[in-house]
């Protein structure tokens, strides 16, 4: 079963065929996403990458946390479940004073 990796301090310079390359190191790869911002397509600076095994996915851990790519140090360790998060922010709908006007 493969295991997913939280990948964090990637250099903007890095891709994810680059990422892809440097992590086969420690065997084979499954999957590789940098997360990108949706209005400018730039990177993060984090990602994940999915490792065919745990085995494999320990060896990267080992090989490659706290160590540098592309100038950043990286910090590399087992991707946890997203937890749902209630949505805070944007606009306020509830009554106000100044918006109450009669």
């Amino acid at each position: 079963m493969s295991t997913k990796l939280y990948v964090g301090g990637i250099s903007y310079n890095t891709n994810e065929e680059g990422l892809k390359e440097h992590f086969s190191q420690a065997g084979t790869v499954t999957s590789v996403a940098i997360i990108t911002d949706k209005m400018t397509g730039r990177s993060k600076g984090f990602g994940f990458v999915e490792m065919e095994t745990e085995d494999e996915a320990k060896a990267a851990i080992e090989m490659f946390n706290g160590k540098e790519l592309d100038g950043r140090q990286l910090t590399v360790n087992e991707a946890r479940p997203k937890e749902d998060h209630p949505r805070t922010g944007g606009f306020n709908r509830g009554g106000g004073r100044a918006y109450d006007r009669r």
